[in-house]
């Protein structure tokens, strides 16, 4: 094999400030472009006829490597017009690659023995074989599953903590044979882990993992750019340098005076002056670089063409080309200054800030940025359509309006969107500062103010709006706001969205538009009035006002006080309300509170003989049921008794399919097996409930396990409000009591063990559960579900912090605990790698 491509069209958002002015394969560790490292890896293995792939910024790349001869290589070039995806960006230089061939990134750290996993490609005649490696962390790449013989299974691209099923991840190397790219359209947007792979999987044609060993780390992010440099610095990985004695590299024409002293492991580049008592620890120093009396630079990068000033501190921070930094400066720790910047004399830069280019600091100044709180960000910044961080401090005014203005961008100017909020304090500023960003750039707003999600989706789904937003106080813990973004048809945003909003809020892209073309705010009228009229239009209402029915309702001082009532009054319903006006300072109470309610809630409902009790989230997207026994139903019984009601009263509907939570018992599977209907499981989120929806045109009910409910004609989401009254409609229509279909249902018993797991650990765990269980019946939904018949146990890792929640489950509760405890052990057992 001798030829190869290089993926070299990346961004770099995420590597920014560093990549203001050079594409991603061109930052430097250990004083050369990353790209070069990929090179001499690939002549080291006889590699020497390369295509490099380019989008962004591709002058920058063909002026260094020119035609490779002076790297004794030939170098070929395909500037990409558009972006077509991974393999699509492959398939435009088909015409270079008439036979078998690597592709690899022009931004990782490796050094692979590439001729290993060759031989293995050949001896299992395969078509495409991936370069597989074991990482600590997995989550944000692309899990690969593989048979004993190293055929690939399965594939997961940027899994949830619930899918990542292996410590096993794809490293962007693959080997190929040409015919593979037969199967890719030309000009069309086509990823090899999304779109070719899948594809050749479900063709059974020969597709291997190949996992090898050795050094591979991806440098998407600053932090993952200074490991890198580091552990190069330190012998880690193998890039082919040689490195002087004595732990000191030194270029040509280098003069040190002869009181600098040096520690640990540094490389100094060309035409570099150390003066006198300048200190120089673990640190990387280019080209052209001069380094003034008394300096102390300790675990830094300093690029070239830089002057450090007498006496200046720099620590463990990154120092581009062409900047000056001024006697007595100090630069604190995670600190990344961009080229062209002036650091004045005496200025002190603390930790955690980054400077774009051309920038300059006075003499004296102390910079302490707001972008120190950004740093939450580095990684990313949705999780799913959602941001969320400590409210004022990660959330605060600033983040609002630089995220107002990154929206705008990437939705564009001229549009119009729709923004709600809850009644919290922080949400009303918020809100504010995120509209304030967004008519910056030129976006209108309609500001719909105090509004529940459920009105926000429905009022998007008139199509009037590009997008939506709302933000509230965390439902999960009452320090964090969160910031949910919608499509222009109501449903959560695309991950190319998210990704295309993230490369705006980390980059200075931001076109602020003139005075006259400032966007405008906007507060809509009647979206109450078109939210009832669907709402009425979408239930038997005459079922309902027939049966004057007595219930109970606890609003939870939220946002369902000011719309439900006036509907439940069009049902004529008779209803006895608790904490019915919206307060802000009660929207999150202690446990201790919540107990004391519900329990003073089950004296009325027994004293005054009402049929029925509802608890609305605050929220308005989920609810809590007390039956006229006093009874509160756990909320996966709850949803085992919805879902008999939906079924009873759709038969006429046959057939079709529901989907619920792969939490949720065997209970449902019981109950659905005496209709034809189709149950469907899905991972345990509001947004698996939504995006089932879209999946399956026939889906007419989705439930959860954390009380909330989806029923497909009136919304695609979970609304609380229309819960209660589907629920009055389906009783009515069948006769049937809570508490009747509760006492003749089918009961599993759930015991839940949570067991503590450091995140680094999680992916071990997974794949050793995955090797435990490979011969037994089991679900991959999300976790791993085993089947035990006639019990089940799930093991479900936690998403938002370093734990695992095993979930036994069985005819009698004695033995769900004991299904529990046992693989909690187990668990424990391979946690610990013992």
């Amino acid at each position: 094999m001798k030829k190869a491509v290089i993926m070299a069209g990346g961004f770099g958002t995420r590597l920014r400030p560093l990549t203001m002015k050079i594409p991603k394969p061109m930052v430097p560790i250990m004083n050369r472009p990353m790209m070069e490292h990929i090179v001499r890896l690939l002549k080291r293995y006889g590699i020497n006829e390369i295509v490099s792939i380019l989008y962004f910024q591709p002058e920058v790349i063909t002026k260094y490597f020119e035609d490779g001869e002076s790297f004794g290589i030939k170098m070929q070039y395909v500037i990409a017009q558009a972006d077509y995806g991974t393999a699509g960006a492959v398939r435009n230089a088909a015409e270079h690659l008439d036979e078998r061939f690597i592709i690899i990134s022009g931004d990782v750290l490796t050094d692979f023995d590439l001729s290993k996993a060759l031989e293995f490609h050949i001896e299992k005649k395969s078509l495409a074989t991936i370069l597989l490696t074991r990482v600590p962390m997995p989550l944000q790449y692309g899990i690969v599953m593989t048979d004993s013989d190293g055929k690939i299974t399965r594939f997961l691209e940027k899994p949830s903590w619930g899918q990542v099923f292996s410590d096993t991840i794809n490293t962007g190397i693959y080997i190929l044979e040409p015919e593979v790219l037969d199967m890719i359209p030309y000009r069309e947007d086509f990823d090899f882990s999304k779109d070719l792979f899948p594809l050749m999987l479900s063709k059974n044609m020969p597709l291997y993992g190949y996992i090898t060993q050795g050094y591979w780390r991806d440098i998407g992010n600053l932090n993952e750019y200074q490991v890198g440099q580091t552990e190069s610095l330190q012998g880690k990985v193998d890039l082919g340098l040689i490195q002087s004695t004595n732990d000191l590299s030194l270029g040509s024409n280098v003069k040190i005076a002869p009181t600098a002293k040096f520690s640990g492991s540094n490389i100094i580049g060309n035409n570099v002056l150390i003066d006198a008592h300048a200190f120089i620890s673990d640190s990387i120093i280019g080209d052209n670089i001069k380094i003034g009396t008394g300096a102390r630079i300790s675990g830094s990068t300093i690029w070239k063409n830089t002057e450090i000033g007498d006496f200046a501190e720099l620590t463990d921070c990154v120092i581009c080309e062409s900047c000056k930094i001024g006697s007595s400066a100090t630069v604190s720790e995670n600190v990344f200054i961009a080229d062209n910047c002036i650091i004045g004399s005496a200025a002190r830069l603390n930790s955690n800030i980054k400077l774009w280019p051309n920038k300059k600091v006075e003499n004296g100044a102390m910079l302490s940025s707001s972008l120190v709180q950004e740093e939450k960000w580095m990684r990313e910044l949705f999780t799913d359509a959602r941001i969320s961080g400590l409210s004022n401090v990660e959330i605060n005014p600033d983040f609002g309006a630089k995220l107002g203005a990154a929206l705008g961008m990437a939705f564009g100017k001229n549009i119009t969107l729709l923004a709600s909020r809850d009644p919290d304090t922080v949400s009303r500023i918020m809100k504010r500062t995120i509209t304030a960003g967004l008519a910056s750039v030129g976006v209108n707003i309609n500001d719909l103010q105090t509004t529940s999600i459920p009105q926000t989706r429905q009022e998007l789904r008139s199509g009037r709006y590009a997008a939506g937003l709302h933000v509230r106080r965390s439902p999960r813990n009452k320090d964090l706001t969160d910031i949910i973004i919608f499509n222009k048809d109501g449903r959560d945003i695309t991950l190319s969205m998210a990704k295309s909003i993230e490369r705006y809020f980390y980059g200075e892209d931001i076109k602020r538009v003139k005075h006259d073309e400032v966007g405008h705010i906007s507060y809509p009228e009647r979206t109450n009035e078109i939210y009832i009229k669907k709402y009425i239009d979408s239930l038997d209402i005459d079922k309902i006002i027939h049966n004057k029915i007595k219930i109970l309702i606890d609003y939870s001082y939220g946002l369902s006080s000011s719309i439900l009532p006036s509907i439940l009054g069009k049902l004529d319903v008779n209803v006895l309300s608790l904490h019915n006006f919206v307060d802000d300072t009660r929207f999150w109470e202690s446990a201790e509170m919540q107990s004391a309610e519900n329990e003073e809630i089950c004296k009325i409902m027994k004293s005054l003989g009402y049929s029925l009790g509802f608890k609305m989230e605050p929220g308005a997207e989920k609810i809590s049921i007390i039956d006229e026994r006093g009874m509160w139903f756990s909320s996966s019984r709850l949803l085992t008794i919805l879902t008999k009601l939906f079924l009873e009263t759709n038969r006429e509907r046959e057939p079709y399919s529901i989907g619920i939570s792969i939490a949720a018992t065997g209970e449902i599977e019981e109950i659905a097996s005496e209709y034809n209907v189709k149950v469907i499981r899905i991972k345990n989120s509001h947004s698996a409930m939504m995006e089932a929806t879209r999946e399956h045109s026939d889906m007419l009910f989705v439930g959860g396990v954390y009380g909330g409910f989806i029923f497909t004609d009136f919304l695609f989401a979970s609304d609380g409000m229309y819960t209660v009254g589907k629920i009055l409609e389906m009783i009515c229509k069948t006769g049937k009591k809570l508490s009747e279909l509760d006492l003749t249902l089918p009961h599993r018993f759930q015991c839940i063990k949570d067991v503590s797991c450091p995140w680094e650990n999680k992916g071990t765990v997974m794949r050793l559960a995955m090797e435990h269980s490979q011969n037994m019946k089991r679900e991959l939904v999300e976790g791993i579900k085993i089947f035990l018949e006639p019990d089940s146990v799930l093991i479900l890792p936690d998403k938002e912090k370093g734990a695992f929640s095993i979930i036994g489950e069985s005819s009698s509760l004695k033995r769900a605990n004991e299904i529990a405890d046992n693989y909690k052990a187990f668990v424990l057992h391979w946690r610990d790698n013992k």
